[in-house]
């Protein structure tokens, strides 16, 4: 019997042994939702999200401020470092104490033992649970060392309230982190868990204020402060009200909280000084812009050299989310039509293809691709402008031009090959109408794009990287993207240079005539409808980026880049340092190439030539077709040919010649034009001679108009256009054989054809005739 008894015990003692080692503690002791946080690149809190179960619960503390372990230890377990988690003389007097009073008046409780406890959720407090919280208390000790043991009691005692943990408690209470709180700021916080239940900064001030002050005339006693610091800390006053927790970048916490779901203390690489100047300056502008109906605006800024995020403001700062003006959304990701943004990427494009150099000429005439009809934004043409002015002055008609000679499918792919993550669609979904905001991006993507411009540009011959970079807003994200670079420094430091042309709005537009302005390469963007207004500018360092307009894609009248999004930008560049300088060009990437002054195209030998640099390798080669050599006879004043005149008897001369609808507008912008001279009476029938003297502008051959209809039901009327070399010809018009009319000095003929096809033919006075075949569509009626 008494074998039996030993052998029991035995087996119940290993029994116990067992439970106690290995489960008397779960592997996870605290299974439970944290608060996601934000934090800037010095670790300042930027924005901070409540945990799921509705409580301010931070995620565990790397470590622990010395003030308050000192206090707590002070007031919670003076022996913690010596003993293994039970003091056995605390208990030995908190049992005398007890039954003295026949209460319980102590509970003897070590930080290891209170650990334990809130473990379990705070069970109820019987003498069974106290003996496993003991047993717990020995296991605890024998698993974790004493700074983890004091880390996770910090980060689970709770302060009072929703409050759970020290660093929740020290933005909650006094606005800051732990770290930088006070002695009388930790001595609070080191008597709150003892009974935060009845101790709370917004009641019983007077227990608690005499709690604190008890413990820090104990660590003066100790010696642990000075005189002076024991006076200045008691004279410290309580804390009112919990303060609020930051918000200065919310939408980036909602943005990460939602990629990366697991995360909790998101260490970024923003810049608190500038992320609060940037909401003050956002929240400015944004309630300007709310008085012309527009809700909302978005700005980022990066830095060019390492991708890093120095400021992210996701829409305009509002006190309530709750009001339906989706002030909620995160404007930086949510892609949205892009306008004239991509227009300095084309450029790029085509010069490292290639197709132009900056002073090359586009044609800016009417022009319709199967039915698109692109217009520039005040509805002039110019006839043909230089490829640079094209992008400074944002012109529609010659970047769709170019974009036609580029091809769409090449230029998508180039996109998507930079980051363009949305434009999923196919080339031939998006047509020529990609360039003028017929695709959607988001600003991040395009800010990004830029930024890769602006670094692109600043490698020299030592330093060149192979990737393009991609944005960090996170420190643990690497800048290297692994998408091939298909731009070279050369193209992007032309593409930068011809963007400080961009005209500046207000007074901004004067800041070349001050020393203090600082150089910056811009472009803004208009979708159709006036629904989005971007500014987009990059310097060597940094590259900001800006959105303006409604979340729910309502359009305003005075919604543009110029007026609404480009002033945040310039503010925005007030904000940061000023440039160190500007790009150093990029000679040793570069060849020098005669042009053309007047067309920017390779010199053939008959014009007066400029040379200018171009990338290395674009292989440009596009020979002039504006400088023909005519033959003039000896007057100088007529052309002439073999057939009409003695080959002695002329002279020849090279000559800048447009092509008639192109230089019907040219010349109205440009006084110094001289049109080719006329052909002599005798040389009128030769083949040049007719050949020249009719150009048909409107409609151009196989040309789709689309027509809609008036309020009868009948379609509009077009207006056909004509240009003789000689304005002062008669010319007959008709159309489908039918006589139209004739005009004369001004040749513009109004006609209101049906659906279908037609054929129109212009005769002049002489019998030269020019024919054009085109399509009228209908546009659909009401019904």
């Amino acid at each position: 019997m008494k074998r039996l008894t030993q052998g029991t015990a035995l087996f119940l003692f290993i029994i116990g042994v067992v439970w106690w080692y290995f489960l008397s503690l779960p592997t996870t002791l605290f299974a439970v939702s944290h608060s996601h946080l934000l934090l800037d690149r010095d670790g300042r809190l930027l924005s901070a999200h409540i945990a799921a179960d509705g409580q301010w619960r931070f995620p565990e503390l790397e470590s622990v401020p010395d003030k308050f372990a000192i206090a707590l230890i002070q007031v919670e377990d003076k022996r913690f470092r010596q003993h293994n988690g039970v003091d056995f003389l605390a208990l030995a007097r908190a049992i005398h104490d007890n039954l003295r009073e026949q209460r319980i008046v102590s509970g003897a409780s070590t930080v290891s033992m209170q650990v334990v406890r809130l473990s379990r959720g705070n069970p109820p407090r019987t003498l069974s649970e106290k003996l496993l919280e003991l047993l717990r208390a020995w296991r605890l000790e024998s698993r974790y060392g004493k700074d983890e043991i004091f880390k996770l009691y910090a980060s689970h005692a709770p302060f009072g309230g929703n409050v759970v943990g020290l660093e929740a408690a020290a933005w909650r209470y006094f606005a800051r982190g732990p770290d930088q709180l006070s002695w009388a700021e930790s001595a609070m916080l080191a008597v709150l868990p003892n009974n935060p239940a009845l101790i709370h900064p917004g009641r019983n001030r007077g227990r608690l204020l005499a709690k604190r002050n008890r413990l820090l005339q104990q660590l003066y006693a100790q010696n642990i402060l000075s005189k002076l610091e024991y006076d200045l800390a008691v004279a410290e006053p309580l804390p009112d009200a919990p303060h609020p927790l930051p918000q200065l970048a919310p939408h980036l916490l909602d943005t990460l909280a939602v990629r990366q779901p697991a995360g909790e203390r998101f260490r970024t690489t923003l810049d608190a000084g500038l992320q609060e100047q940037l909401n003050t300056l956002a929240q400015r502008s944004g309630e300007r812009l709310v008085l012309e109906g527009i809700q909302n605006l978005a700005v980022v800024v990066l830095n060019n050299r390492t991708f890093e995020v120095l400021a992210y403001i996701g829409n305009r700062p509002v006190l309530n989310f709750g009001a339906d003006q989706g002030h909620a959304i995160d404007m930086i990701q949510r892609p949205r039509s892009t306008g004239s943004t991509l227009k300095p990427l084309l450029f790029a494009d085509a010069i490292e293809q290639g197709l132009i150099v900056p002073d090359s000429l586009l044609a800016d005439v009417p022009v319709n691709y199967s039915g698109f009809t692109p217009q520039n934004y005040n509805r002039h043409y110019h006839g043909a402008v230089r490829a640079r002015e094209a992008l400074a002055r944002s012109l529609n008609v010659p970047m769709v031009n170019l974009l036609s000679a580029r091809g769409v499918e090449p230029f998508l792919m180039q996109l998507r090959q930079m980051g363009f993550s949305h434009m999923q669609r196919s080339a031939r979904d998006y047509g020529l109408s990609l360039i003028l905001g017929g695709a959607e991006a988001s600003l991040w993507d395009l800010s990004v794009a830029y930024a890769n411009l602006a670094h692109r540009a600043m490698q020299d011959q030592q330093h060149q990287q192979t990737v393009w970079q991609q944005g960090r807003w996170l420190q643990s994200q690497p800048a290297d993207s692994s998408r091939i670079a298909t731009l070279s420094t050369a193209t992007a430091w032309l593409t930068l240079d011809s963007l400080l042309e961009v005209a500046r709005p207000g007074d901004e537009g004067y800041w070349e005539k001050f020393s203090s302005s600082r150089q910056v390469a811009w472009k803004t963007g208009t979708s159709y409808g006036q629904r989005d207004a971007w500014a987009i500018g990059a310097t060597p360092d940094y590259t900001v980026g800006v959105w303006v307009g409604n979340a729910d894609g309502v359009g305003r009248a005075g919604l543009t880049g110029t007026q609404s999004a480009a002033p945040i930008l310039f503010n925005t560049f007030s904000l940061l340092p000023p440039n160190r300088g500007w790009f150093q060009r990029p000679d040793w990437q570069m060849t020098e190439v005669k042009i053309c002054r007047d067309d920017g195209y390779l010199s053939n030998g008959a014009c007066a030539t400029k040379m200018v640099r171009i990338p290395l390798g674009s292989h440009f080669a596009s020979m002039t077709p504006y400088h023909p050599r005519i033959h003039l006879d000896i007057s100088g004043q007529y052309r002439v040919t073999s057939e009409c005149e003695r080959v002695a008897a002329m002279q020849t001369r090279a000559w800048f010649v447009l092509p008639p609808d192109q230089a019907e507008y040219y010349q109205q912008f440009h006084a110094d034009y001289q049109p080719l001279p006329p052909w002599r009476a005798d040389c009128q029938n030769s083949d040049g001679g007719s050949r020249e003297a009719l150009s048909v502008v409107y409609p151009q051959n196989h040309t789709q108009i689309y027509l809609p209809r008036e309020l009868d039901g009948k379609l509009e009327q077009t207006v056909f256009r004509a240009v003789p070399q000689n304005p002062e010809t008669l010319l007959y018009w008709h159309l489908d054989n039918q006589f139209l009319g004739t005009t004369q000095t001004f040749h513009q003929q109004v006609a209101q054809p049906t659906a279908g096809r037609h054929w129109l033919v212009v005769v002049d006075e002489t019998g030269n005739r020019v024919g054009r075949e085109f399509e009228v569509l209908m546009t659909p009626g009401k019904h």
